[in-house]
């Protein structure tokens, strides 16, 4: 894994798709890390004119046997960093120690660093989970305590550990008499900030039998049950580690009124683990002109361990497209799909590989990337590019320096809308990027100015406002995808807080109408009558009545598996859910009552027909009978002979190439028959994460949808086993998302959906308010493109993946109804006790208009209580704690419009 940017989408189509600088890699492990994102710096290359430079050619190319005297026209060193893996042993140890019922437990790592044992420990008498603080006789030398729950020590370098090597270590004595019950740690590499934990969770070692998870931690070898808690954050820059004996650990619950029975064993674990050391290497390039032939030469080494290719093209111009150049090229070279060249470099004994270059005059540039190690690398997101003449590298210059300039001025101009300063790295990429934002700047600022003058003169209509809003969301876009700053340095919504809206507005596919409210139209379950087509059409007029305007219905396709999600042929829609001519029948129906249905349309990946001739499962029939080009080439199971993923891999299906052009032509034709001859009104995207969002822009743009929305789902923030306050990171991958959509699809507020469940199982409402008093989530940041929900068919029916906290549901409820953002209510619960509360608050946001840009006035959020003013129109207040509008907003007469257990929620009268 090298430390560079992806290379950018589509710049001459055929070179597979780089890793970002931090990537996922899928691996089978005990021990997991959360790893804190830290910006790295990485030089930009620099442009040097020097002359008259003396070099010895190596007699292996055409036009370079012979030493020669040439002027340099352009000499650069470009710098990579890479990660280097360092394998080590995590070893934990419990023995007994000097004296009856002592113990002592150590902690080692192999690895080198600098090491720190975080720690805790719960006591007999404890409820819950909670860590607490140990004695201070039972810290070792060195500790520091961390606020009032736990304790840091660092590890030492062992002197009596001689059997093993470099071995550093922390030894913690204990009583098994004392009050005790186990001891929880991870370890924590103070150097790179990692953190090591027990398959995301904190390692626990029981000290007795009054746990009742005692028999699944640490030393344990009974049982297999696994403990709850929050998952370990998965960071971009991945440590490995596989453990032996422990499958999982149970949370420990309330210990009060237990009896402490002791059944201590002595045990010694070891754990492998990987860390990724980062190891600086370059690449250097030299053109210079041969005095006899006239033609440029160009001189490649680097010091990149392994076999080193280089992928590579010319252009004739400033447009910097890839050409083949004329022979003669350098020995090793082959040709890739007739749009590059590939050249592995020669190897230098352990110095290096390098290459020579001949090419005629009249080229402008040299274009290229790296592979080593089997990973594409380039140059900060884009391709590598080498200027050929001396007039074309100042030129490179001088506009790389205007450019610096032009960028420093968008940056300041954008500071106006209170946003963190806007990372310049990808805007440095394209001579051309600052002319071109700066008009989408102006665009901008003439637009809002224009709302702003007209608000004051109160002249222009609602809906006019609305279109302007639509246009600034699209330019909006278009700037944040090229600045891609770590929080949202642009957002339409907050321009637009104080302009309500009004139906009829200009329908677009991330919003719809803007009031939209939608129903998840089945669960897991539904598949298993083997009619769901005809029970959901018996519905149809109720859930119009709810007040409900789009409907979601399940995967139409034939499938491996009964609900749908691992499709085989995509024009075969007879499933388990009913027939093709059911599903129509359906559609009609629902369209009759003025519902909109939206199709689950999974894109990600496809189940294969037939096995290729190793027997994998990656060639395809149907009417799509694609071939194993279909299949992305960086996932092992399914051999693909396509580019590399854009996305996370879903290992359970071929994923499918979207980067071939096939590819992506029979899918938007699939598509369009699925509007058009079942008549589906929009999408569902299902694992989203998989693909680039770029490519999903090019499907909506042809399918023109009502409504689209795509399911990009990961793992929040987690501390210690606790969920972050701050979940800006999580969001900000799901506003990336959308933005690589240019906002023509909408995506689930899995963000809000996390926060809530924190805030409600653990009686902290505060986490509901984010550092500026704003939501929290993607409806924070984005509100209109911002879909929120609380249950859906994976997290909730009979699957479970991550339930809402019980009991509590209308509390969430009352939150989503009542704020921006398009609600989506699950099919379970509307259909359930909770359908008089749902019914209810549905009508309160259609009766007072909210919709998916309304402004949010958080007035009280407090550990008990959260409470918010919606349009001025709509008050609510979730939690046990006590809220009155009243008493915020004196001026303003407010009436109870419903309550429930720990919820209220009052219209403006």
């Amino acid at each position: 894994m090298f430390a560079l940017g992806p290379l950018v989408h589509h710049r001459y189509g055929e070179v597979p798709s780089l890793p970002t600088l931090f990537t996922k890699t899928p691996l089978t492990s005990s021990l997991n890390y959360s790893h804190r994102r830290t910006p790295l710096s990485i030089a930009t290359t620099t442009f040097k004119s020097s002359y008259r430079l003396v070099r010895t050619v190596g007699a292996t190319e055409t036009d370079a046997a012979t030493t020669l005297t040439q002027t340099d026209v352009f000499t650069d060193t470009f710098p990579i960093r890479r990660a280097k893996k360092v394998e080590g042993k995590l070893i934990i140890k419990l023995d007994k120690g000097n004296s009856e019922g002592n113990w002592e437990l150590m902690v080692g790592c192999t690895l080198p660093g600098k090491w720190i044992l975080h720690w805790g420990v719960n006591y007999v008498d404890d409820a819950g989970s909670e860590w607490d603080q140990p004695p201070i006789e039972m810290r070792p030398p060195g500790s520091i305590p961390i606020k009032d729950y736990a304790i840091e020590t660092p590890l030492k370098l062992s002197s009596k550990e001689k059997e093993v090597e470099n071995l550093q270590i922390v030894k913690i004595e204990f009583n098994n008499n004392s009050s005790i019950a186990a001891i929880n740690f991870v370890l924590k590499d103070e150097e790179t900030g990692a953190w090591y934990q027990h398959k995301g969770r904190d390692f626990k070692i029981s000290i007795t039998d009054c746990l009742p998870g005692n028999r699944e931690t640490i030393g344990s070898k009974k049982g297999s049950k696994k403990w709850p808690g929050a998952l370990g954050q998965l960071s971009s820059m991945i440590l490995k580690s596989e453990g032996v004996d422990s499958d999982g650990i149970e949370s420990t619950n309330d210990l009060k009124g237990t009896n402490k029975t002791s059944s201590l064993q002595s045990f010694c674990e070891e754990h492998p683990i990987v860390k990724e050391e980062f190891v600086d290497n370059s690449v250097k390039v030299s053109v210079s002109t041969c005095p006899e032939t006239t033609k440029k030469l160009l001189y490649m080494e680097t010091d990149l361990p392994g076999d080193v290719v280089v992928h590579w093209g010319v252009c004739k111009d400033d447009g910097k497209n890839w050409e083949i150049p004329a022979e003669p090229h350098p020995v090793k070279t082959t040709n890739f799909k007739d749009k590059a060249l590939r050249t592995m470099l020669q190897r230098k004994g352990e110095e290096g590989a390098s290459a020579l270059f001949t090419m005629d005059q009249g080229l402008v540039g040299f274009l290229f990337v790296l592979k080593n190690e089997n990973t594409w690398l380039n140059c900060m997101g884009n391709d590598f590019y080498v200027p050929l003449s001396s007039s074309s590298a100042l030129e490179t210059l001088s506009t790389k320096s205007q450019s610096e300039g032009s960028i420093q001025n968008v940056l300041s101009d954008t500071v106006e809308s209170e946003s963190s300063p806007i990372s310049r790295r990808d805007a440095l990429l394209d001579p051309t990027t600052s002319e071109y934002t700066d008009e989408i700047i102006n665009e901008i600022r003439s637009l809002v100015t224009g709302i702003s003058s007209e608000k004051k003169r109160k002249t222009k209509s609602k809906e006019t406002q609305e279109t302007i809003l639509q246009e600034i969301e699209k330019l909006a876009a278009e700037a944040y995808s090229i600045f891609r700053s770590p929080i949202p340095t642009f957002t339409v919504d907050d321009i637009s807080e104080d302009i309500e809206p009004e139906s009829p507005v200009k329908i677009c596919s991330g919003t719809g109408s803007g009031f939209e409210i939608l129903c998840q139209g089945f669960n897991w379950e539904s598949h298993k009558s083997g009619r769901w087509y005809q029970e959901l059409q018996e519905k149809a007029t109720e859930l119009a009545s709810l007040g409900f305007t789009v409907v979601w219905f399940p995967p139409p396709t034939e499938s491996i598996s009964p609900e749908g999600y691992m499709p085989k042929d995509l024009y075969n829609l007879n499933s388990r859910y009913g027939s093709v001519d059911e599903l129509k029948t359906l559609v009609k129906k629902f369209h009759e009552v003025d519902l909109k249905v939206l199709g689950d349309a999974v894109l990600n990946h496809r189940c294969a027909h037939h096995q290729n001739q190793n027997g994998v499962w990656n060639i395809f029939g149907g009417r799509l009978n694609w071939d194993d080009r279909a299949v992305v080439a960086d996932d092992p199971h399914f051999q693909g002979r396509g580019n590399k993923s854009s996305g996370d891999n879903f290992h359970a299906a071929p994923n499918i190439d979207h980067s071939q052009d096939f590819v992506r032509k029979d899918l938007k034709e699939w598509l369009c028959w699925l509007r058009k001859d079942i008549g589906y009104d929009g999408w569902r995207l299902d694992y989203v994460r998989g693909f680039w969002g770029g490519y999903v822009k090019d499907y909506m743009e042809v399918t023109e949808p009502y409504f689209a929305v795509g399911e990009y789902w990961d793992s929040l923030s987690y501390s210690y086993g606790e969920m972050d306050h701050n979940q800006d990171a999580h969001r900000q991958r799901i506003i990336d998302w959308i933005n690589a959509t240019s906002g023509t699809a909408g995506a689930f507020d899995v963000t809000t959906k996390g926060i809530l469940h924190a805030a409600l199982e653990r009686c902290e409402y505060w986490r509901l308010s984010d550092e500026k008093g704003k939501p929290p989530g993607v409806v924070g940041w984005w509100p209109s493109r911002a879909v929120t929900f609380i249950e859906n068919h994976d997290t909730g029916s009979t699957q479970g993946h991550w339930r809402f906290p019980g009991g509590k549901e209308m509390q969430g409820y009352a939150y989503i109804l009542t704020h921006p953002g398009t609600p989506s209510v699950f099919y379970d619960h509307i259909f359930s006790h909770l359908h008089p509360e749902i019914s209810a608050l549905i009508s309160v946001r259609t009766r007072n208009k909210i919709n998916c840009r309304s402004t949010v006035n958080i007035t009280k959020v407090e550990r008990d209580v959260y409470a918010a003013i919606i349009d001025e129109k709509v008050a609510v207040k979730i939690g046990p704690g006590h809220y009155e509008p009243q008493h915020q907003h004196g001026n303003q007469n407010w009436s109870l419009a419903r309550e429930g257990r720990d919820y209220k929620v009052w219209e403006a009268s």
